[in-house]
């Protein structure tokens, strides 16, 4: 085993046993907030899987979809609702529990036989270097896929100017009514409010009387 090979197992090691940490710990924590943290460094564990597999833009789309998009969006969700509530006891709860654990074992031990019962040989490749995915990926947008690419593109802009609309779409109505409210017609000058004296009165504020 020369040193590449022997990095790359290391890189793997690590890259594992940050993912499953983060994944028990996004379980486990109580706190929704640390969570949603562990979240992110499970994604950019399973990014560093995919750049050891030579999957660059796959590493790339998830770093960038995942942990800058999916997540920030759950912290920002989190931190702005900041709703605290307690958990109330649920009777019998063991069995949920249990049935969940039931579960998971099975999963574990599904994905623990597929792994056993692969051929995991390494193949040494030699002659010149692959072209990055990235590289290809990005011919084919520009060349064969270009039109499905800008309407996609073009699609997604719509739907996010949409969105904006409809989520200030009560401001905005709030806003024309207070201006028609508030408006005034052209040439006039705003009324000046005039107290109401009573008929025979003959008591007048001593403003008035000063002034005549």
């Amino acid at each position: 085993m020369n040193l590449a090979e022997g990095v790359q197992i290391v890189s793997f090691g690590i890259l594992s046993v940050m993912m499953i940490g983060g994944a028990l710990g996004v379980v486990l924590f109580s706190n929704i907030v640390y969570s949603a943290f562990l979240l992110c460094g499970v994604f950019t564990s399973i990014a560093g899987l995919y750049l050891l597999l030579n999957a660059d833009f796959v590493a790339a789309a998830q770093v960038l979809i995942y942990v800058g998009a999916v997540n920030v969006l759950i912290l920002f969700a989190i931190m702005l609702v900041n709703k605290r509530e307690d958990f109330r006891n649920i009777p019998n709860a063991w069995v949920r529990q249990l049935a969940t654990a039931v579960v998971c074992v099975g999963l574990f031990a599904l994905l623990s036989t597929m792994v056993l019962s692969t051929p995991w040989a390494i193949v040494a490749t030699t002659g010149a270097p692959a072209e990055s995915s990235i590289v290809t990926i990005a011919k084919h947008f520009f060349t064969d896929y270009l039109l499905p690419f800008e309407l996609a593109s073009v699609f997604l802009l719509m739907a996010m100017v949409g969105a904006i609309v409809l989520a200030r779409r009560d401001f905005f109505v709030d806003e024309l009514a207070s201006n028609k409210l508030s408006e005034t017609p052209a040439f006039s000058l705003p009324e000046r409010p005039r107290e109401l004296v009573a008929a025979g009165d003959t008591s007048l504020p001593e403003s008035k009387k000063s002034k005549k």
